[in-house]
């Protein structure tokens, strides 16, 4: 294996732990190992606003990828400090144009931030299903009940699901790449996923 010199920032889920009064940043290890396939040292973020803004300040991350887990605030999540650290990464990364990848609910913040509505989804809940769009033809994975049906400027649509739910997005200008399926629940990560990682990330 190659020596890693890059490293890319994740994102973690919010778990609240109500017998010991706890708030939980955590992940699936398949996200690091994901990261790691794709040639980067993977580092988890905090869902500490300030302690997060610390970390782009003294590290320069090749990118950020927002991952799956909790709902937004606004569609009835728990975990608003999530919601805000994940904003403030965009906004940062836009201004210092660091690439971001976002995949499931990685992708519905990204589509939110650029002002675009969700809307509940049946049928969308493990399981798989066939997409296509400029981005081919793929069977994948779908974990999610809630995705957006349309997306305005700056985000392209790359992929719809046949029932019109959109599947993959992009920005038009800045490096930002949104999937609803989840790479790292791959039983072998797909090359194609991490090749679209690695082009994104160069």
């Amino acid at each position: 294996m190659s020596e890693i010199t890059k490293i890319v920032f994740y994102t973690q889920r919010v778990e609240f732990i109500k017998s010991y009064g706890e708030r939980r940043d955590c992940a699936d290890q398949n996200i690091p190992r994901f990261i790691e396939a794709c040639g980067y040292l993977p580092v988890p973020l905090p869902n500490i606003s300030n302690i997060v803004r610390q970390m782009l300040e003294l590290m320069n991350p090749a990118g950020i990828v927002l991952t799956g887990g909790n709902s937004l605030v606004k569609y009835g999540g728990d975990a608003p400090e999530r919601d805000e650290v994940e904003k403030i990464l965009l906004d940062i990364a836009l201004q210092r144009t660091i690439p971001v990848y976002g995949f499931c609910r990685g992708m519905q913040v990204i589509v939110d931030y650029f002002g675009n509505k969700l809307e509940q989804v049946q049928g969308h809940t493990a399981v798989r299903h066939e997409i296509s769009g400029t981005i081919g033809k793929l069977n994948v994975n779908s974990f999610h009940n809630q995705a957006c049906y349309e997306v305005t400027d700056p985000l392209k649509i790359l992929a719809q699901s046949e029932d019109g739910v959109i599947e993959a997005v992009c920005h038009i200008q800045k490096p930002v790449l949104g999937t609803m399926w989840h790479p790292e629940r791959e039983v072998s990560f797909w090359t194609q996923d991490i090749q679209r990682v690695r082009r994104l990330f160069k």
